[in-house]
């Protein structure tokens, strides 16, 4: 009678293809999540008092003053103009930085890049 020998499986096991949206919103920008570490960079911190001062701590969109703390509508963020995507001449790039209040960029300048996003 002849031997039976084992066959070695033909597929290999898939990686998930779900993610959180953290782990999306990372990749999408920077596949390392280097962005992240910069937000969080003393650089970045001097960089942005740097902006708030320049703009006299007053949203660049609406004129309001700045002085909320957050998530207070009317607190501070540093916004970068042309969306960085990663690009780290442009994250860095203080002509590309705006004053505006926490309101203005989680709703008029989020619809704004979500509409950019379909081109």
């Amino acid at each position: 009678m002849p031997k039976l020998t084992t066959l070695k499986p033909r597929l290999s096991k898939m990686a998930p293809r779900l993610s959180s949206a953290r782990q999306v919103r990372d990749t999408r920008y920077s596949p390392d999540a280097t962005v992240r570490g910069w937000y969080k960079s003393a650089r970045w911190q001097a960089l942005r008092d740097t902006v708030l001062a320049r703009d006299l701590y007053t949203c660049r969109q609406t004129g309001v003053l700045l002085y909320g703390d957050y998530p207070a509508p009317n607190s501070p963020v540093v916004d970068h103009v042309i969306p960085h995507k990663g690009d780290e001449r442009l994250f860095w790039d203080i002509t590309n930085l705006q004053a505006v209040s926490k309101a203005y960029h989680d709703s008029d300048k989020r619809r704004m890049e979500m509409g950019d996003a379909h081109h």
